[in-house]
């Protein structure tokens, strides 16, 4: 079976499987109708993944389990791995066995691959658009609901990093969390109250004055929100090396370079995977064993 590339998201496969397996029952139900009335028990079959525009692919492994969970004997060979580029018209890869498997597997195949393929696509291209390698480009929360897992991979399948997977895994006080604490410092000192010094703390801030109390505190990390770039420079002094920096909000394609040009650690985009367009996939039948005529 296909590996997924190297991740740091736990359990990966086996919530994969849960998932394929959810989809295909959501799309099968009590049983392809059309396919049993065409298909033969015994027609064999070869498919092919054909992207129709330049790509890069993510989510092979998980295309593979939808023909897998159907069938074990199911042949599925891919050409590329995840995070590969792709051209358009270029054969990704192909799936041997029942016709009856292949037919019915198709399209949760395609779903996931479409979407997963579309966040590493997406996310490339901010890379690329990035123009700077001592920055990390940051996916964030924004994710389809159950599919985080997913999307998370596909980025790092696109040469991006993953911030926290989710509320449990790191510190991040917000501005509601500050609201909530009435300031910068009343957050983070119940933080620190709560969990001493066994945690990294970030905390977002949306000012120069807040970004001064982030400095004073000691923090781990400081998210510059919403911050224009000439702000974000002076908050960059006023931080200097007393903590990590992230930027995040508003940031997209045409301003992401002067963004990172600014000095900041991480650059983390929501739109890598809320915004994502699914790319255009097709699955084809390329050989079918002919039904045997009726006697």
């Amino acid at each position: 079976m296909i590996k997924p590339l190297k991740n740091d998201i736990p359990g990966l496969l086996e919530y994969a499987s849960i998932l394929v397996d959810a989809a295909l029952a959501e799309d099968i139900g009590e049983g392809d109708i059309t396919t049993r009335a065409i298909v033969k028990k015994g027609q064999e079959g070869k498919a092919e993944f054909i992207a129709k525009e330049d790509m890069t692919v993510a989510g092979l492994f998980i295309a593979e389990l939808a023909f897998i969970r159907l069938d074990k004997k199911a042949v599925f060979k891919a050409r590329y791995k995840d995070g590969d580029k792709v051209k358009k018209g270029e054969v990704i890869a192909a799936v041997s066995g029942g016709l009856g498997t292949l037919l019915t597997g198709e399209r949760v195949a395609l779903n996931f691959l479409q979407r997963l393929s579309g966040i590493a696509t997406k996310t490339s291209a901010f890379v690329k658009a990035m123009k700077s390698p001592k920055t990390l480009l940051l996916d964030t929360r924004k994710t389809t609901p159950c599919l985080r897992p997913l999307e998370k991979y596909a980025v790092v399948a696109g040469g991006g990093t993953n911030h926290r997977l989710g509320l449990y895994d790191s510190i991040l006080i917000k501005d509601n969390h500050i609201m909530a604490a009435g300031s910068v410092t009343a957050a983070i000192d119940a933080v620190r109250k709560k969990y001493k010094d066994t945690v990294q703390i970030e905390v977002e801030v949306t000012d120069l004055s807040e970004t001064k109390e982030a400095v004073s505190c000691g923090v781990d990390m400081i998210m510059l929100d919403n911050m224009k770039v000439p702000v974000m420079k002076k908050a960059m002094s006023l931080i200097a090396d007393t903590a990590l920096v992230e930027a995040s909000g508003n940031i997209d394609i045409n301003n992401i370079a002067a963004v990172a040009a600014t000095g900041v650690d991480f650059i983390s985009v929501g739109a890598l995977t809320h915004s994502a367009k699914a790319i255009d996939i097709s699955m084809e039948i390329v050989w079918a064993k002919k039904n045997k005529k009726s006697k």
